[in-house]
């Protein structure tokens, strides 16, 4: 059951993030200001991380050194609060399901940060070097085909948003095809560069500041000031800043505590467990989860596209996790042979110390 934890976690944090794209979508086209959605929802995330970090870890929390400040906060700043905010606009300009299919180049983009920094190893004279790059091209021909392949529609449930806002099929065609689904798309792909940079620098700085809980919540309270400051300065309308019981309301607390102050552990937790190669390959589920709900919460069709780049991203993220599967047994059997070979010689070498026993 601990081998499948990780596995479990994956498939629970890519859940949530399809939540987090069909709510934030659902917020951002009422209108809601996606500078002020991202201070409220690192704000929340704080407000329900800081009494769970102080309570089970502020006793045994290791000291925290000026120059791991630094890099939390920098951490902070790239990997949430810019990438949070260009990945809102860029939502605003496409749709649930495209900006889902837009997260599926964080694995190629984490791996070449991995690799970048020495911490995922390139074996293309292996087998399963060469599954985990074939699988990540038939990763992104999923993404390719999800994002510029339509094909006929399957229309599974009555057309009907279930937050009450109408997004037609024939609007999102017309969007999908215009400038503003190419800055969108531009605008993901930037998101993505800063998510894989602060997926795989995130893994270097819990080294060295191992509290998970304690590391992701000063995470949040840093992003929270850094994303005031940008909301402020570039949102001044007071009625911008109001939340009412609405999906607004729905959408920052979901993000908030659920994607924010949930997610961020687990994706900590699973870092240090499998790396972050291993999450980042994960991502094509919340593309599959994100079109299906689409269907059944929000009465969107889908199309032939959206089911072969489903199959397609699931069948290279499967190819991926059976190459680190099999490099990891491979590094283990070779260590097993090293610690083998290491005690066989220090036998030979206490024997030959130990002086025969005189006959009695």
């Amino acid at each position: 059951m601990d081998r499948k934890k990780p596995y479990i976690a994956v498939i629970l944090i890519q859940s949530i993030y399809a939540g987090m794209f069909l709510l934030s979508k659902a917020a951002f086209d009422v209108g809601m200001n996606t500078f002020v959605f991202v201070f409220y929802r690192q704000a929340a995330a704080t407000v329900f991380l800081a009494p769970l970090a102080m309570f089970f870890e502020w006793k045994n929390a290791p000291p925290l050194s000026f120059v791991t400040f630094c890099k939390i906060f920098m951490l902070s700043l790239c990997g949430i609060t810019l990438s949070l905010n260009f990945y809102g606009i860029g939502l605003i300009y496409t749709s649930a399901s495209l900006a889902a299919a837009a997260t599926n180049c964080l694995p190629v983009i984490t791996f070449f940060f991995s690799v970048l920094f020495r911490m995922e190893v390139l074996r293309l004279r292996t087998i399963p070097g060469i599954t985990k790059v074939a699988g990540i091209a038939i990763c992104m021909a999923g993404a390719a085909t999800i994002a510029l392949y339509r094909g006929p529609y399957m229309k599974l449930l009555p057309h009907h948003h279930l937050l009450g806002h109408h997004n037609s099929q024939e609007h999102q065609v017309h969007v999908s095809h215009g400038t503003k689904w190419i800055k969108g798309c531009l605008l993901m792909l930037i998101s993505n560069i800063f998510w894989g940079l602060w997926l795989v620098l995130q893994a270097r700085v819990m080294k060295s500041y191992p509290a998970k809980l304690l590391f992701t919540t000063l995470q949040c309270f840093l992003s929270s000031i850094q994303s005031f400051v940008i909301a402020i300065a570039l949102e001044r309308n007071p009625y911008e800043w109001k939340l009412g019981w609405n999906v607004r309301l729905l959408a920052v607390a979901y993000c908030g505590i659920v994607v924010t102050g949930v997610t961020y552990y687990l994706q900590a937790w699973v870092i240090e467990k499998k790396g972050p190669v291993f999450l980042a390959m994960s991502t094509p589920l919340a593309l599959v989860f994100t079109i299906f709900s689409s269907a059944f919460l929000l009465g969107e069709t889908i199309s032939l596209g959206n089911v072969l780049g489903g199959i397609l991203l699931v069948g290279g993220l499967y190819s991926v996790l059976w190459g680190k599967s099999k490099e990891q047994k491979m590094d283990d059997g070779i260590c097993l042979t090293a610690d083998q070979k290491e005690s066989s010689e220090s036998e030979q070498e206490i024997a030959t110390k130990i002086p025969p026993s005189l006959p009695v």
